[in-house]
């Protein structure tokens, strides 16, 4: 497993600083909220920024693992509305943050965004799933993979828990569409807990991506779940792809929350014999994983 860290957290830093902290505090990868590049027009960004932020990635050592918090901009984007226009526009969008997410470099990209997956009409379900048919083939055309997040129902009433969501991507069918799994989510929304959840849905292939946080919504270790068996099952299922760090009120701040988080699961880690990513053994295994 190679643990990210989502960059909204230290989005009061310039690009490159972000990365290089990042990079410093251990982690190995750092997840893109596009809203952080540009607050208006993340899909539109020009290709001279696009080269600009993967070089200040590869300055640091760090790679551009992904995308997520998609359709935060622009404004009124949903893919359940039964307005063309507006459909239009956000599967637009979705296809050009493909673009903007191989253009970095990155994997994968997560697609959360609850208030623009809203079911509040007959139609609107099926909508959602007919779009993601869609973006599922505009990922593979671009060799990424695009998970399908979870969100608990006080957040979201569409893809609430991985059985639902796992239900979407098996009947779509694409190698390119798969799930993941929040730790904060399904803490706040699934009947089991989160490492029973991966031991059972990780051999199915359909998990493809770990958000790490409490559901108290701050960094790990700083609520009452416990990340030692859940990053255990990881282990012992031979996890390969991104694990990424995404609380969301940040205690004390934003870089507090990140250099805690990066310590504990190192700790973690460390007592289940992983070896220290910021070690020479660390990153030659993690320089070995493949794509997720």
């Amino acid at each position: 497993m190679r643990l990210a860290l989502c960059n909204e957290v230290l989005r009061e830093m310039p690009f490159a600083a972000q990365c290089a902290r990042a990079a410093a505090l251990g982690y190995v990868g750092l997840e893109v909220a596009p809203f952080t590049l540009d607050a208006e027009e993340p899909h539109l960004l020009p290709a001279p920024r696009r080269a600009e932020l993967r070089r200040a990635a590869a300055g640091a050592g760090i790679a551009l693992s992904g995308l997520h918090w998609l359709l935060v901009a622009p404004a009124g984007l949903s893919i359940t509305t039964a307005n063309p226009a507006t459909r239009a526009r956000t599967l637009d969008v979705i296809e050009r943050l493909i673009g903007l997410a191989a253009d970095l470099g990155a994997t994968y990209l997560v697609h959360g965004s609850p208030a623009q997956r809203r079911v509040e009409a007959e139609g609107d379900a099926a909508r959602a799933e007919e779009a993601m048919a869609r973006i599922a083939g505009w990922a593979a055309a671009a060799g990424l993979t695009y998970c399908l997040e979870p969100l608990a129902a006080r957040e979201a009433n569409w893809a609430t828990t991985v059985g639902e969501a796992a239900g979407i991507v098996e009947r779509i069918g694409s190698p390119a569409l798969r799930t993941m799994l929040d730790v904060s989510a399904a803490g706040n929304g699934e009947v089991e807990p989160a490492d029973a959840l991966l031991e059972r849905w990780l051999p199915t292939g359909l998990i493809a991506h770990v958000h790490l946080n409490d559901r108290n919504r701050r960094a790990p270790g700083q609520g009452r779940d416990r990340f030692g068996p859940i990053l255990a099952v990881l282990r012992r299922q031979s996890y390969a792809g991104w694990c990424s760090v995404e609380p969301f009120d940040y205690q004390p701040d934003g870089p507090g929350a990140a250099a805690f988080a990066a310590g504990y699961l190192r700790g973690v880690l460390e007592g289940l014999g992983a070896p220290d990513a910021r070690s020479a053994e660390g990153r030659e295994e993690l320089n070995r994983s493949p794509n997720p």
